[in-house]
């Protein structure tokens, strides 16, 4: 698989699926209300990380609880803008559109596979996969026919019409990805993958995420060794700035 450097050269002929330039998150403790002012405490969350991934690329993000693991993902799939730094997605940097342009950006751009599965119970498998196109606007024949490659893709075709109750956590968290890839996005994020399987479905998980990784650049966050074995290079945050990388 494919790797890159941390900062893009600009001469290269593919940019990467998403780039991170010196980018810091801080919060302010509190949230709203009182603290709601220019002198109220902060927690900076991230400081000075600079990163690019290229499609291709399995990255994985490591580091204890509070090191800014869930931080820097949700910055790399545009679910949230940098407090500093730029986040570059798809040529554009996702701190100078609006929140409804940045959330068409993640559409077209990113896939996200959530720890919990994130899907609707009331669906079935191929309607929860088909549902980013419901958005696109693709006909409801495109939806089915995009929905049933996947779920074959993922070793579920018979499973299809089955709802998330009726589904093991495995196979809900192989629906959740092939509803990451429906798109066909640039980059697919990955936050705790393995994080409510056992180990032999969560292997079989991380071989599906690798696989994808043929078309798509793949980061995930995780604390399990397993999950970060299968990654070309990891990066290891403490307290919110990268203490380590290893290819």
């Amino acid at each position: 698989m494919a790797d890159s450097s941390t900062i893009p050269e600009s001469s290269a002929a593919i940019p990467p699926a998403v780039t991170a330039d010196s980018i810091g998150r801080e919060y302010t403790r509190g949230g709203t209300g009182f603290f709601d002012r220019a002198d109220a405490p902060t927690v900076r969350a991230l400081d000075d990380v600079s990163l690019a991934i290229q499609r291709g690329d399995v990255v994985g993000i490591a580091g204890p609880s509070g090191s800014g693991k869930s931080t820097l993902l949700h910055l790399l799939a545009g679910l949230d803008i940098p407090t500093n730094g730029t986040v570059t997605i798809a040529d554009t940097d996702i701190a100078t559109v609006s929140k409804r342009q940045r959330a068409r950006l993640r559409l077209d751009n990113v896939g996200i596979v959530f720890q919990r599965f994130h899907l609707l119970d009331a669906l079935s498998a191929r309607a929860n996969v088909a549902l980013p196109l419901v958005e696109l606007g693709e006909s409801k024949r495109q939806r089915r026919e995009k929905a049933a490659v996947l779920l074959d893709a993922v070793g579920l075709g018979d499973r299809s019409g089955h709802k998330p109750g009726q589904l093991s956590g495995g196979e809900q968290q192989r629906v959740a990805i092939a509803r990451a890839l429906v798109t066909e996005p640039a980059l697919v994020v990955a936050d705790e993958p393995t994080g409510e399987l056992d180990s032999v479905t969560g292997e079989q998980v991380l071989d599906l995420l690798v696989d994808v990784a043929d078309e798509q650049a793949v980061v995930l966050a995780s604390h399990d060794q397993q999950a970060l074995d299968v990654c070309d290079r990891v990066i290891h945050l403490q307290d919110g700035e990268i203490v380590k990388r290893v290819k």
